[in-house]
């Protein structure tokens, strides 16, 4: 990964070299303190590293005061428009704030900001996306281009250095993946910012996963990135998942359970698909470090299962547990996922 200048967010640190750190939002309100706990806690128990909450209103940013009692992880707080709430959500706690410094307002509104963020030393994420492009740069450009976010977010960053401070990550993003991937590729040449990265607006847990994985695994490839989101129209914690996986992937990620799984196929003879998602939503329940195989047919399963510490095979109403390849145990169709639970609840 490239060296990017280390930015610490409360107890985390982004950049200089450190492991890459998985980002999500809440989409409840935060004016409701006891729900918008809630959800950060779950995110967290699912491997988020930081949270991001929107802050449309004054209560809201009051709110974060007591949320950051509750929860383990960092703050960010969301900021559009008005300037009032994010000073207001620094001095109730936030780890950092996004903002983009052109809907902020007049150079008198950004320096009161940036004096709060700097008076308590808290990191602006500056963050520019395709959707809400400068009207100047698209007509220089003749419509958004990856050149044009780069000049925008380089234009927002500048404003931020000229007011003194440089506590900053920057963030751009696009739904169309390859302007998102070449805009990034720019960018890190230009800057030594740690840069958050991510395909925003990209759509269900289907495509946006898929949309999300090509952009991000080729950006994190090339050594571009420091702290990612999967953007999913779906629960939060789905974004978490996948965004973990694609690290996993990667190799930027280690622990955790790997789960493989064969297609489906004229030999398979149980209901292999639900099988594997009722196997998939078992180990989300345990914290080891190990590969499980879920494979449909006993005549290939031990032979394709034999990189797996341990895995279960379907035939004609039973099916085996396999063990780095052998057939250990052979049991009745019904009884395989239990079999692989027992497995793992006295795993060593």
């Amino acid at each position: 990964m490239k060296n990017t200048k280390a930015v610490y967010i409360g107890d985390r640190v982004i950049g200089g070299g450190n492991p890459i750190l998985i980002q999500s939002m809440t989409n409840t309100k935060t004016e409701d303190v006891a729900a918008t706990v809630k959800q950060i806690n779950e995110l967290a128990r699912a491997g988020c590293d930081i949270i991001r909450c929107a802050v449309p209103t004054m209560e809201a940013a009051k709110a974060l005061k007591e949320i950051k009692k509750q929860i383990s992880i960092p703050l960010v707080a969301d900021i559009h428009f008005d300037y009032r709430l994010a000073i207001a959500a620094i001095e109730n706690g936030a780890d950092k704030i996004r903002i983009n410094p052109g809907n902020i307002g007049t150079i008198e509104r950004i320096k009161a900001v940036v004096a709060a963020a700097k008076e308590r030393n808290i990191p602006i994420r500056v963050g520019v996306n395709s959707g809400s492009l400068e009207k100047e740069i698209v007509e220089k450009y003749g419509k958004v281009t990856a050149q044009g976010l780069v000049e925008s977010a380089l234009d927002k960053v500048k404003i931020i250095e000229d007011c003194g401070y440089d506590n900053m990550v920057i963030s751009i993003k696009s739904s169309d993946v390859l302007m998102c991937i070449e805009a990034h590729e720019i960018l890190s040449e230009k800057t030594n910012y740690p840069l958050h990265i991510g395909i925003t607006e990209s759509g269900t847990v289907f495509a946006g996963s898929i949309k999300s994985s090509i952009g991000l695994g080729i950006m994190l490839y090339k050594g571009i990135g420091d702290t990612i989101r999967v953007s999913l129209t779906d629960d939060p914690v789905n974004e978490v998942k996948a965004a973990k996986l694609i690290l996993k992937t990667l190799g930027l990620r280690k622990g955790g359970i790997e789960l493989v799984s064969c297609p489906t196929c004229g030999r398979t003879q149980i209901d292999l698909i639900d099988l594997a998602r009722r196997t998939e939503a078992l180990l989300d329940n345990y914290n080891l470090d190990i590969k499980v195989a879920v494979m449909g047919c006993v005549v290939n399963g031990p032979g394709e299962a034999k990189e797996a510490d341990i895995g279960i095979a379907g035939g004609c109403g039973e099916g085996v547990l396999i063990k780095k390849g052998r057939i250990v145990k052979k049991v009745p169709e019904s009884e395989l996922l239990n079999t692989l639970k027992e497995e793992l609840d006295n795993w060593q």
